[in-house]
C-alpha cells in the first residue's frame, strides 16, 4: 500500500500563468470549489505567506457547508507550493500535507500534485484522486480564461 497519491497534468500555459491560478485567492476559491461547489470569497482567509494559516468554507450542492483549515508550508514562486489542510477543523493537528510542483515542459507546464495518505484505504485514496482530477479540470478552465 502506498502512503500518498500523485496526480500529474500538463497545461498549455506558461508556468507563471499556472502559478497564479494555483495560488491566487480568487482562483483558489474557484478551483478548490470546482464547478459543483461554491467557496465564497468572504469565507476564504488566504494570504500566501509561509507559516500563516488559511481557512475556507465550501457550500455544497445539498445546502450544507464544509469548513476547511490549513497552513502554508512552502511558497516558492513559480515552481513549488506546499500546504497542509483538513476538513475537520476540530482536529487542527491532523493536517494533511499537499504539494504542487510546476515544471516547464515543451510548450507548457507540468503540474504534479501529491498528498500524503498514510493508512488510507484504497477506496478513499481513489476518491481523493478523483477529487483532485476535478480540481485540475477547474484549473484548466481558469488557465484558458487567463491566456
Amino acid at each position: 500500500m502506498t502512503d500518498r497519491i500523485t496526480v500529474t497534468r500538463t497545461f498549455t500555459a506558461p508556468r507563471e500563468v499556472l502559478w497564479n491560478v494555483v495560488t491566487g485567492r480568487e482562483q483558489f476559491a474557484t478551483w478548490f470549489g470546482t464547478e459543483a461547489v461554491d467557496v465564497p470569497l468572504d469565507t476564504l482567509d488566504w494570504s500566501l505567506v509561509e507559516g500563516e494559516r488559511w481557512s475556507a468554507v465550501m457550500h455544497l450542492p445539498d445546502g450544507t457547508t464544509k469548513p476547511w483549515i490549513g497552513d502554508f508550508v512552502e511558497v516558492v514562486p513559480p515552481s513549488h507550493f506546499a500546504i497542509r489542510l483538513t476538513d475537520q477543523p476540530e482536529q487542527p493537528d491532523e493536517l494533511a500535507p499537499v504539494t504542487i510542483d510546476l515544471a516547464e515542459v515543451g510548450g507548457g507546464t507540468e503540474l504534479t500534485l501529491t498528498q500524503e495518505t498514510p493508512g488510507w484505504p484504497d477506496d478513499a485514496r481513489a476518491g481523493l484522486t478523483a477529487g483532485y482530477g476535478a480540481f485540475l479540470d477547474s484549473m484548466e478552465r481558469l488557465v484558458e480564461r487567463a491566456r
